[in-house]
């Protein structure tokens, strides 16, 4: 992943974007395969160095895993068009001949990845996913004829990527039009896109 300078996140940032969008894709690589084992899946930030989840015991992630251990959680999110007319502001030129961008935020984090197969360890992992998702369910635990169809993964964190392209390259004056323009088009993505904006820059959209 290209990450500019202006677009560079810490990883705080980072982390916190990952935090609140648990949702992303696992990537392993294995050993000389042609393509690697892409796995949509839900996990958990555990801390700023941990993530748990678990999958289904038959997921072909499994081998790759096996075959070599480092692992890439990639996670996207927060995105919104930009048009080229917002990039050229009143008396600047032809609206027409701006150059549109998208707006998005991406974490990619390198992992190792362990196989959790013990029971317990397995239930607690579960306990941690669903902690915060539904308060009505019983204990995993109550499942524990259903676990040998499951495994756990704890991914250790060794290095965390985090671009947010914001406009980060932007003098004020134009990311204050673009923030306008989102604010009043207020569509899917805009209000999340708009807040990294104003956080990012301390930019105003009035």
């Amino acid at each position: 992943m290209l990450i500019h300078p202006w677009d560079a996140g810490s990883d705080e940032e980072s982390l916190a974007f990952v935090r609140a969008n648990a949702f992303g894709q696992l990537i392993a690589g294995g050993r000389g395969r042609d393509v690697p084992v892409v796995v949509p899946t839900q996990f958990v930030l555990v801390d700023d160095r941990r993530v748990v989840l678990h999958l289904a015991r038959p997921n072909p992630v499994w081998r790759a895993i096996e075959e070599n251990p480092n692992v890439v959680l990639s996670v996207a999110g927060d995105w919104a068009y930009v048009p080229g007319a917002w990039k050229v502001m009143p008396g600047e030129g032809d609206p027409g001949a701006g150059i549109p961008t998208t707006y998005y935020a991406a974490v990619q984090l390198v992992c190792e990845a362990t196989v959790v197969m013990d029971s317990e360890q397995k239930a607690e992992i579960l306990r941690r996913q669903i902690a915060d998702l539904d308060d009505r369910l019983v204990d995993p635990a109550e499942h524990v004829r259903l676990f040998s169809g499951i495994r756990g993964l704890e991914l250790t964190i060794r290095e965390i990527k985090g671009k947010f392209k914001y406009g980060g390259n932007a003098d004020t004056e134009h990311r204050e039009y673009v923030a306008k323009r989102l604010a009043e088009r207020d569509g899917p993505g805009d209000a999340a896109a708009l807040g990294h904006l104003q956080r990012r820059s301390s930019v105003s959209p009035s």
